[in-house]
C-alpha cells in the first residue's frame, strides 16, 4: 500500500479524521430546557460557587487541548499551524482510541513564545490538560516551563513521550544483554527536545524522589560533534546540559563518543551510523536509532555490527519506540487523579510500567506493541500512585 497516497484519499473522503458527537439526544422540549436554557443555569451557578464543580459538570476531566504551532511536525520541519492540523488531529484519535480521552486540536498561528503562553493559559479553563506537540527547541522549553503552574497538567510529549519510552526500552535491553542499568555509558545524538528529556531521565534531574537509578555516564552530540565545555557555538539549552552530562570533558566526533560506549541513542537524522561504528562500541551494544522514517542505522546494518539489541521509531521494525505507548496513560493517570501537572516522579512511574507489560524481554522484544490497547490503564494506574507524593 502507498501510505501517502492513500493517507490523502482518507483525509479528502473525511474531510479531517474527528468530530463532536453529543453525550445526549435533543429531540424534546424537555432535552432542550435541559441542555440549554432555562436549565443550564443552574450548573452555570454551581460552578461559580464552587469552581472544582467545573470536573463535575462539563467536559474538563477528560479533555485534552493537543496545541502547536508547526514548526517542528513529525520529519517536516517548520510546516506552519495549518498543515499540522492533519497531525494533531490524529494525535486526538490516539488519545481517544487508547485512553477514551477527548482531545481537541488547536493549531496556532504564531511562534512567538509569549504568545503561545499566554494563549494557552487563556485557554486552561476549558481543558483538564495541555499536550504540547511538534514545537521546536529551545523555544519548546520555555513554553512547557512557564505553563507549569497554571494549575493542569502540561506536557511537551516530543520531549517526555520519546524520553519515558526509550527508558522503558532500555530498562528492558539492559536485562536481555545482563547489564544494570547504572552501569550503561549512553550517547545520544541529538540536541532538540527529544536528546534533552531522555537525558534528563536518564540521569534523574529534578525527580521529586530518590526511586531512579541514574546510568553511568551520558554524552549528548549535535551536528557538530560532542557537545562539551570547550565549545564556543553552543545555545543556552546546550550549556545546560553539561551541568549532568560529559562529565569528563570530552571532544571530538560522534564516532569518537561512541568508542567503548554500552549504548546509543539516536534522535536526529537519517544514515549516521554504519557496522563499522557499531564494533567499536562495547559488546554487546544496545542502539535506538529513532530517527523517522530513516533511521540514523538500519537494523540488519547495526546487527551485522554487533549489535544485541536495536529499536526504531518504525512500525516494520522490531522494538518500535512509539510515543502512543506513553502519553495516553500518562494524560490518563494526571486526569483522573486531577494532578495539578506532570513530575518527574510520574514520568519514571510511567517508564517503568511500560518497561513492566513485557514479562520475558528478549532481543526482539524490549517494548510492548503500540496497538497493546492494555498499556494506558496500566500506565494510568502507576501514574495516579506517583501523583500521589504532590498532595
Amino acid at each position: 500500500m502507498d501510505y501517502f497516497k492513500e493517507s490523502v484519499k482518507l483525509h479528502e473522503k473525511l474531510k479531517g479524521k474527528i468530530g463532536i458527537s453529543n453525550k445526549v439526544e435533543v429531540e424534546t422540549k424537555d432535552d432542550l430546557s435541559l441542555v440549554y436554557s432555562p436549565g443550564v443555569a443552574e450548573p452555570c451557578k454551581e460552578i461559580h460557587k464552587n469552581p472544582e464543580r467545573v470536573y463535575d459538570l462539563t467536559m474538563k476531566g477528560n479533555t485534552v487541548a493537543v496545541v502547536s504551532d508547526g514548526t517542528a511536525v513529525l520529519g517536516l520541519g517548520n510546516i506552519g499551524a495549518k498543515a499540522a492540523i492533519p497531525v494533531m488531529e490524529g494525535k486526538a484519535m490516539l488519545f481517544k482510541k487508547f485512553a477514551g480521552i477527548d482531545a481537541v486540536p488547536i493549531c496556532l498561528d504564531t511562534e512567538d513564545p509569549e504568545e503561545i503562553i499566554r494563549t494557552v493559559k487563556l485557554l486552561a479553563p476549558v481543558f483538564g490538560g495541555i499536550n504540547l506537540e511538534d514545537i521546536s527547541a529551545p523555544r519548546s522549553f520555555q513554553i512547557e516551563d512557564a505553563l507549569q503552574d497554571i494549575g493542569i497538567p502540561v506536557m511537551h510529549d516530543d520531549q517526555h513521550g520519546t524520553a519515558i519510552v526509550v527508558l522503558a526500552g532500555l530498562i528492558n535491553a539492559a536485562k536481555v544483554v545482563n547489564k544494570k542499568i547504572e552501569d550503561l555509558n549512553i550517547v545520544i545524538n541529538g540536541a532538540g527536545a527529544a536528546g534533552n528529556a531522555i537525558s534528563k531521565l536518564l540521569s534523574c534531574l529534578s525527580l521529586e524522589d530518590n526511586m531512579c537509578t541514574p546510568v553511568k555516564s551520558i554524552i549528548i552530540c549535535d551536528s557538530k560533534g560532542i557537545i562539551s565545555k570547550d565549545r564556543t557555538d553552543l545555545n543556552d539549552a546546550k550549556k545546560a546540559t553539561l551541568a549532568y552530562t560529559n562529565k569528563s570533558n570530552k571532544s571530538g566526533s560522534l564516532q569518537d563518543a561512541l568508542v567503548g560506549a554500552d549504548a546509543f541513542i539516536g534522535v536526529s537524522v537519517a544514515n549516521l551510523l554504519d557496522r563499522n561504528d557499531i564494533q567499536t562500541m562495547a559488546k554487546d551494544a544496545i542502539i535506538f536509532a529513532l530517527a523517522n522514517p530513516v533511521p540514523e542505522i538500519m537494523p540488519e546494518e547495526a546487527k551485522a555490527g554487533g549489535a544485541a539489541v536495536v529499536a526504531s521509531g518504525r512500525s516494520d521494525f522490531s522494538n518500535q519506540v512509539n510515543n502512543v505507548l506513553a502519553f495516553p496513560g500518562i494524560f490518563k493517570g494526571a486526569l483522573q487523579s486531577r494532578a495539578p501537572r506532570i513530575t518527574g516522579s510520574m514520568k519514571l512511574a510511567a517508564a517503568y510500567a511500560i518497561a513492566e507489560c513485557v514479562e520475558n524481554p528478549s532481543t526482539e522484544q524490549i517494548i510492548p506493541s503500540a496497538l497493546d490497547m492494555t498499556v494506558a490503564d496500566k500506565v494510568a494506574e502507576a501514574v495516579g500512585r506517583a501523583s500521589k507524593n504532590l498532595f
